[in-house]
């Protein structure tokens, strides 16, 4: 039998919007547990430079990710390292049941993100940790004077494909339109870049190798002309998959599985909130993820006090 522990709040995920509902909350004198099976900060850490925080001209993302936990423990939030397994809602009671104990709490904020898509292509999983990579910050080091293929044309994948030219000879970005997705400043940085080339209109239909990645089966989307393209990594930004299964079987998400909330990041349970990466919105960015957190922390604090108020039967 789990221990059970009580609190106020739980947050389940110690990324930018988890840490700042937690801020809010323990500064409100709430008991709040943060759980995290992760380092606090999420993917901030995955991130060489940011440059679009309010605050900073620049700095590096595992600098801001310490500098936001530290801020974020200072009003006595109790961190726990721990795996959720389970969130369950009994009344007004949420038990969160990890792979050590059971949490026990009114306001559950799930704060998991989103998890990078795969291609899902002969390949990708076989060569995955062998020239296939999900993170230029975390690999980047390991492909010096390597040809590398970067797959995707949002921000991520063209401001990470810039990132790897500091290690790579050559960063060929692979994108299935005729145009990029980014925001023009990424996609100024690397048009401008000579160590940036791009293949337009085309997808990856398999990576190649036997031991290590030795290219990529290239095929065009209008033509079908189908080549293969030479190189020693592929890094693959091609979208988010929400990390949202705990709550899957609540129905709180929407068809692809990003968590449904209002104004005030309330799901329809009562005392169940979502904030950043994982909550359905049209921006996914460390300041929004902040900003929800702070919403959710305070709403947090206004819905105990609501059922405070409320009489006893």
């Amino acid at each position: 039998m789990k221990e059970i522990i009580q609190a106020d709040v739980v947050v389940i995920g110690a990324g930018p919007g988890g840490l700042t509902a937690a801020l809010y909350t323990s500064r409100s004198n709430l008991k709040t547990v943060i759980i995290e099976q992760g380092l606090p900060g999420g993917e901030i850490n995955n991130t060489a430079d940011v440059e679009n925080y309010p605050g900073y001209a620049l700095i590096s993302g595992p600098e801001l990710a310490e500098k936001i936990y530290q801020g974020a423990m200072a009003f006595g939030a109790e961190h726990v390292s721990a795996t959720v397994q389970a969130v369950e809602v009994q009344g007004l009671m949420k038990q969160v049941i990890t792979d050590q104990k059971i949490y026990e709490a009114p306001v559950v904020i799930l704060a998991t993100g989103a998890k990078h898509r795969k291609l899902q292509v002969p390949g990708e999983e076989a060569l995955s940790g062998k020239g296939v990579s999900y993170c230029a910050v975390c690999d980047g080091f390991f492909f010096r004077n390597r040809q590398l293929v970067v797959v995707g044309g949002g921000d991520s994948a063209v401001e990470e494909g810039t990132y790897l030219t500091q290690f790579a000879d050559q960063v060929t970005i692979v994108h299935r339109r005729d145009q990029l997705r980014a925001q023009k400043i990424l996609q100024d940085r690397a048009f401008n870049n000579d160590k940036v080339d791009f293949i337009w209109e085309s997808v990856v239909e398999e990576i190649v190798g036997d031991q290590q990645v030795e290219g990529v089966q290239l095929r065009h989307v209008t033509t079908g002309e189908r080549r293969f393209f030479p190189c020693q990594g592929v890094f693959v930004y091609v979208g988010l998959i929400p990390n949202s299964q705990l709550v899957a079987h609540l129905g709180v998400t929407d068809s692809q599985g990003w968590v449904l909330t209002n104004e005030r990041m309330e799901t329809s349970i009562p005392g169940l909130m979502a904030v950043g990466d994982v909550r359905q919105t049209p921006l996914r960015q460390i300041a929004t993820a902040v900003g929800d957190g702070a919403h959710a922390g305070q709403m947090a604090y206004q819905y105990l006090q609501d059922l405070s108020d409320q009489p006893t039967p």
